[in-house]
């Protein structure tokens, strides 16, 4: 008889999304509704009611969530949750891929290669091309190829593909095509996929294997749950819909996600896919639950948010609700320059700490860009508050860690040409560029891994017997990989390989830091081994390197985020997702800040960056403060800013301001508010005035320079003025302009390089 009782723990809505598992569900779960505990115990249920849990697959975002989940079923099913198939897309399937490779000439201990070898790979290519490396720059053409994939586009296709090849001319790349196909050709040859691949390659197993490989898996998962559904790609989707279409009808899943936290566009996530999701399954009895009640925040706190993304064009219809009590009004934050913005901040957590007794770490300091914590980091320095910043070099990224890596990625796979290349002269062996370059090219004439021409390239004889020596230690790695653990291995190699004494000759504290972060990496595979880890439920538990190595390559951002300590937080928007803290506090709330300059060109990009806010508000259970300067420096450039539109859309009376926001507030209204006793509050609503005015094809902006004092000027947004003054020179002048159009008068300084004005 299934235990019940952590059903009485849902409320209404949440019991019917886990109780109802048959068929297609979409689950639109509002930020701090629960979403994490309705997956959990959907999937406890399933396995409570009968449900094999080998049958189940849930697909997340990050290992972490991943972990948490399974820990949580756990407390329902006990050790059953342990043979849930519950992990990240690319986990998963990696997993797949090592049993099903072959099948599509990969081998099955294919190495996973991160950023930094596809970069490598590709600056490599556009070398042997002769291209010019600034025009051809790698973030661009890793960025081109990673999308190709996330569509499904073979390098075949996009030589094809006339529209794809006109953008490249038009970027002045048109060989980006070819660098495309060496760099695929490239890696198969090295027995390597990047991320993208292991969704790339399983879409293509699926597709060439429908019978074998696709059918084995309808079969092996009756029940497929995807977790964060707004992040999903197009590639992922198609995946997913592979997964469930079983002889034209789509089986049982379970999509939980909420359209309005879609951030991810610039890795190729489309909301597009949730907003669909109702539409493709509608004639399969599709059910849809709506988890509005918000356990996190504050009242004033949800109903602003509620506000801001009702003006979205696209969204699912949802109104979120607390029942925590009204709360504190939002705080905003206006300060001159950015330096008094940081000092003004830092001021707000003191008060915060004394008055509300708030530890460090239920403090948290959001900003658009990660180069804005420099300011923040300062004033917290000063005042002795101890934080920690996100985003900066990850462990595994560290030079000495990658280093031993690559050797143990050659215990495993030696046909690996980029963990070859990293330490064939590491420790120094008298192995140089030049004869790295002769092997290189032999191997690409050849078409065979460097690995196989190591003793057929025409070298000097001292050289050739550094190379003998240097393969002949790798194949006693090779060797030892087939008994050894992976802590045993890998202990070895970083004796036999001289890592260990070539860090241990530097003294330098530098020298000291780097030996310890290799220390650090073998103490965490040491962990590794003791671990009870089960890593499928159809294998014992692997301690092999190969298996290591697969797990710390599938690491993500987030799983790096161990927020263990007593320290104020500081981070990118979308690095919180998923994070709460009782006191939020979102900075440089300026126009081309937040929102981005480069999303204003678009309704489609001005919608993210009102999504991306929505995240960053609705991360604060207590205490939201919202700042932005006047001026800051931006690129060496003083640049003087506007508020963000997104505070015009909070509603006043959610805000309590210290500071005169907008300088046209109505003098009734600070009556109003002097005479009621209340603190200064501005009206963020906003008003028919802020919308644009002018017919753009009519619009005929003025140069900079021939706008002078006392003119009457005509602007896209704020209408008809009349510049009253000029500051500055040149790049830097600064016009004060009276707007006195559709009744919302307001003077407003703008910088001209930047104002577009027509002369009236």
């Amino acid at each position: 008889m299934a235990n019940q009782n952590y059903l009485q723990q849902l409320n209404d809505v949440q019991r019917a999304a886990v109780t109802n598992t048959e068929g297609p569900v979409l689950v639109v779960a509002g930020p701090g509704s629960g979403k994490t505990r309705v997956l959990t115990y959907r999937i406890a249920h399933l396995i409570e009611e009968g449900v094999a849990p080998w049958e189940i697959l849930a697909l997340t975002f990050t290992n972490k969530a991943a972990r948490e989940m399974k820990e949580r079923i756990a407390k329902v099913v006990g050790e059953r949750a342990n043979k849930v198939w519950a992990g990240t897309f690319h986990s998963i399937f990696a997993r797949i891929l090592r049993v099903e490779a072959d099948k599509i000439g990969y081998p099955s201990n294919f190495t996973i290669y991160d950023t930094d070898d596809t970069k490598s790979v590709i600056s490599s290519i556009v070398k042997e091309m002769n291209l010019n490396k600034d025009t051809y720059n790698v973030n661009a053409i890793r960025s081109r190829i990673s999308s190709a994939k996330s569509n499904l586009i073979t390098p075949k296709l996009y030589e094809k593909d006339e529209e794809l090849r006109q953008e490249d001319r038009m970027a002045k790349r048109p060989h980006l095509y070819a660098i495309y196909q060496k760099y695929v050709a490239r890696c198969k040859r090295s027995g390597a996929m990047d991320f993208d691949d292991l969704l790339f390659r399983l879409y293509e197993l699926f597709q060439k294997n429908p019978d074998g490989v696709l059918d084995k898996y309808r079969k092996k998962f009756r029940y497929l749950l995807v977790d964060e559904f707004q992040d999903t790609n197009h590639l992922q989707y198609a995946i997913i819909r592979k997964f469930i279409n079983y002889d034209g009808s789509p089986r049982n899943i379970c999509v939980v996600g909420d359209d309005a936290q879609s951030i991810y566009a610039f890795r190729g996530a489309t909301i597009q896919n949730i907003l669909d999701f109702e539409n493709d399954f509608k004639t399969h009895g599709i059910q849809i639950f709506k988890l509005e009640q918000n356990y996190r925040s504050t009242e004033h706190i949800v109903k602003a948010a509620n506000e801001v993304i009702t003006y979205n064009r696209k969204q699912i219809q949802k109104t979120i609700w607390s029942d925590k009590g009204e709360g504190q009004r939002i705080r905003v934050i206006k300060a001159l320059t950015d330096g008094e913005e940081g000092k003004r901040v830092a001021d707000t957590i003191m008060e915060q700490k004394n008055r509300f007794h708030l530890s460090n770490d239920e403090i948290a300091i959001l900003y658009r860009t990660n180069s804005q914590s420099r300011v923040f980091e300062e004033y917290l320095r000063r005042y002795n508050v101890p934080y920690r910043v996100f985003g900066g070099l990850s462990f595994y990224q560290r030079k000495e860690v990658k280093d031993l890596i690559a050797y143990l990625r050659l215990a495993v796979n030696p046909n690996d040409e980029e963990a070859l290349r990293r330490v064939i002269n590491y420790p120094k062996r008298g192995i140089g560029n030049a004869t790295v370059d002769k092997i290189s090219a032999l191997a690409s004439q050849a078409d065979k891994p460097m690995w196989q021409c190591l003793g057929s390239a025409q070298v000097g004889a001292r050289a050739q017997n550094s190379i003998n020596d240097f393969v002949a230690m790798v194949k006693s790695f090779m060797q030892r990989a087939d008994s050894d653990n992976a802590y045993e291995l890998a202990a070895h190699i970083a004796k036999r390989s001289g890592i260990l004494d070539d860090l241990k000759n530097d003294t330098s504290v530098e020298g000291l830091n780097r030996l310890e972060n290799v220390n650090a990496l073998l103490d965490g595979i040491k962990s590794f081994v003791e671990e009870d880890t089960v890593i499928d439920t159809e294998t014992v538990p692997d301690k092999s390197l190969a298996s290591y190595l697969q797990n710390i390559a599938l690491l993500t951002d987030l799983d790096d985020n161990n927020q263990s300590g007593d320290h104020v937080t500081l981070m990118s928007v979308h690095a919180a997702k998923g994070l709460e803290f009782k006191s939020v506090f979102v900075v440089g709330m300026e126009e081309k800040l937040f929102p981005s300059f480069l999303s204003l060109d678009t309704p489609e990009g001005l919608d993210e960056e009102r999504r991306l806010f929505y995240v960053a508000i609705t991360r604060a259970e207590q205490f939201l403060t919202l700042s932005f300067a006047n001026s800051r420096y931006r690129f060496g450039q003083m640049r003087y800013n506007e508020p963000s539109r997104f505070l015009e859309e909070i509603p006043g009376r959610h805000v309590e301001s210290t500071a005169y926001v907008r300088s046209e507030m109505s003098s009734l209204e600070r009556a109003d508010n002097s005479s009621s006793g209340a603190r200064v509050s501005g009206n963020f609503s906003r008003p028919a005035a802020a919308l644009p005015r002018v017919d753009p094809k009519d619009f005929r902006p003025a140069p900079p320079g021939d706008i002078q004092t006392g003119m009457k000027v005509l602007h896209l947004k704020f209408g008809e003025g009349k510049v009253l003054s000029i500051d500055g020179a040149k790049d830097n002048r600064i016009a004060t302009i009276f707007f006195r159009d559709a009744g919302d008068p307001q003077e407003r300084k703008i910088m001209l390089k930047f104002a577009k004005l027509q002369i009236l």
